[in-house]
């Protein structure tokens, strides 16, 4: 029987059980504050996960807000799945992950952190990408500055 790898982000619930803002945190991040969207077409964006479960942990997502998939219409649809595809192709180019885990979490008993706004987490995975910080200290080692990050992918939207 194969064994299963498992991807341990406890300092994530610092945001799911911390203060939210008002509205919803992807419609704002629309807006264009100071470079935190990587890529924006017809109908989606792309963003850097503010807390990453690795470097590069990307998140693709309609303009539209949508809970959950079967708001999309057709065009919206196509046009998030090429977005994801562009973020993939980033992420090989700018890091050269191994692998990559790709999801959506629909509703917050499905572990939803933004419940309201449908997105796609990529997250980009290396062989032995994860050790003994998360586990024994609750402390993630994220080797980059997410700015650093935004700059080393945006060339490659």
């Amino acid at each position: 029987m194969k064994s299963i790898e498992l991807l341990w982000a406890p300092w994530r619930v610092e945001y799911i059980k911390g203060k939210k803002p008002r509205g919803c945190v992807l419609c704002s991040k629309t807006k264009d504050r100071g470079g935190d969207i990587l890529y924006r077409s017809k109908y989606s964006f792309v963003v850097l996960n503010k807390y990453p479960y690795n470097s590069g942990h990307l998140m693709v997502f309609p303009k539209r807000h949508l809970k959950d998939i079967d708001g999309l219409s057709g065009n919206e649809m196509a046009d998030l799945i090429n977005s994801l595809k562009l973020s993939i192709r980033a992420l090989k180019k700018g890091f050269g992950p191994h692998g990559f885990n790709i999801g959506m979490n629909i509703g917050r008993v499905a572990g939803a952190g933004i419940a309201g706004h449908l997105h796609i987490h990529v997250v980009p995975r290396w062989n032995g990408d994860t050790n003994f910080m998360p586990v024994l200290a609750e402390t993630r080692v994220i080797p980059e500055h997410l700015k650093s990050t935004y700059l080393r992918l945006k060339e490659y939207f």
